[in-house]
């Protein structure tokens, strides 16, 4: 049987609880690293387009009271804030709700992954796969992944931080419903209002709001490629399980059957599955780009007043509108092209990879290569400057492979004559 007990060290997470109060609505803040741990002093804002938000900071016990006209309006943005720690926006209504702040990390390839969800059902599982790796709560080290916090009691939060994602494997993570493991046909799991929040660097990039009213006790919610591009998944699938035969190849599907058996140690040169062995019948595979989309005006839109923003020199704004234009459209590669430039210049460098990675694998075009090789160049200044070479040299023979240029052969040449093959 599953327990609570310390599996909450570890992580300098935030947990934030919604509470329903009968007036007015009540939110707290409250540690997870230290059960029942109030948090004092963080600012908890209530956001509404065309309207003048709503800002208070937590007491000595974790708690702020909110307006309840907006607190349950579903057009008004949660933000909450800490010192140190990411900010976290999500959709309203709060109420009866749990969130966690993620502290900011450090490493350039680093990802966290945080599960939130209501009351019902008690138990959600994260799972993350990746060669040889299947980490979750029966196994929660894996090979520079680790299962921070685990929950059975109802709201998370769930949390598995990568602390170095590896190049040419492909990650999968998905949620499964403990509670419900042997009903296929529940939709307790997509009543639950479960939220995935994923972080790099200092800053949350994506958020998934599990499918509503759908059958399934697994939400298979979102992919990261053999060459670190962000692949959105978002599916619901149901399986039929004992709480002692729960796999990969249960939780995600034929060919990750080998997971679970697979040595520590696994790399690149033993790899999982195909990227398609995850997806369910039906639905296109996330192992290659989507298909070019048309890009909504809306999306258009946010993106020019995104490039005034940063020509502006106000970057914050401008990450902002791009990253809204990224949610209109998920595919508009340029938009990633200029999240990735404006979170360079504002030194957010793990976030630039990230965005830089996705603009990658959208190009298209006649100037496609010459995005690609631009784009590879530039990650490679940033692993560079970090002092790691080897993901250096990487990026710069990517770039040359894309386009000649004499500027590519000579990063390639400094990067060899630090010693890097």
């Amino acid at each position: 049987m599953k327990t609570a007990a310390g599996l909450s060290a570890g992580l300098g997470m935030i947990l934030a609880t919604c509470l329903h109060a009968a007036s007015p609505p009540q939110i707290r803040i409250l540690s997870a690293t230290v059960r029942d741990q109030t948090i004092e002093g963080a600012t908890v804002i209530l956001q509404k387009n065309g309207e003048q938000s709503s800002a208070t900071t937590t007491d000595s016990k974790g708690a702020a009271q909110l307006a309840e006209s907006v607190s349950n309006d579903p057009s008004v943005l949660l933000i909450v804030r800490k010192a140190g720690y990411s900010d976290l926006v999500a959709k309203c209504p709060c109420g009866g709700l749990t969130y966690a702040l993620s502290p900011t990390m450090q490493k350039l390839d680093g990802m966290r992954i945080v599960l939130n969800w209501g009351a019902d059902p008690r138990d959600l599982d994260g799972h993350l796969v990746f060669p040889g790796n299947h980490v979750w709560f029966q196994k929660q080290q894996g090979q520079d992944a680790d299962l921070d916090v685990d929950h059975v009691d109802g709201f998370g939060p769930e949390t598995i931080t990568i602390s170095r994602k590896h190049m040419g494997e492909r990650y999968t993570y998905a949620v499964q419903d403990y509670s419900d493991r042997a009903d296929p046909l529940t939709k307790r799991l997509s009543q639950s209002d479960a939220k995935v929040f994923v972080y790099i660097g200092q800053t949350l990039i994506r958020t998934y709001y599990i499918p509503k009213d759908r059958a399934g006790n697994v939400w298979t919610v979102f992919g990261v490629s053999e060459a670190g591009e962000f692949q959105d998944i978002n599916s619901m699938s149901g399986i039929s399980v004992s709480s002692n035969d729960v796999t990969a190849e249960v939780i995600f599907g034929y060919g990750f059957h080998n997971v679970d058996r697979a040595p520590a140690s696994a790399t690149a040169d033993t790899p999982d599955a195909p990227a398609t062995a995850a997806t369910p019948a039906g639905q296109a595979a996330p192992g290659a780009p989507a298909p070019a989309a048309s890009i909504p005006a809306s999306a258009r839109k946010f993106n020019v007043e995104g490039e005034a923003a940063y020509k502006a020199g106000d970057y914050p704004k401008a990450i902002g509108l791009f990253k809204l234009a990224i949610d209109e459209a998920s595919s508009y590669g340029q938009a990633y092209s200029n999240l990735g430039l404006v979170f360079q210049k504002s030194g957010r460098v793990a976030e630039a990879l990230w965005a830089n990675r996705k603009a990658i694998a959208l190009a298209t075009g006649p100037q496609a290569s010459t995005t690609r090789a631009s784009t590879h160049f530039n990650n490679g200044r940033i692993y560079e400057n970090a002092g790691q070479f080897s993901d250096a040299l990487r990026e710069y023979v990517a770039a040359q492979a894309e386009k000649a240029n004499p500027v590519y052969d000579n990063a390639v040449s400094r990067m060899r004559e630090h010693g890097t093959h």
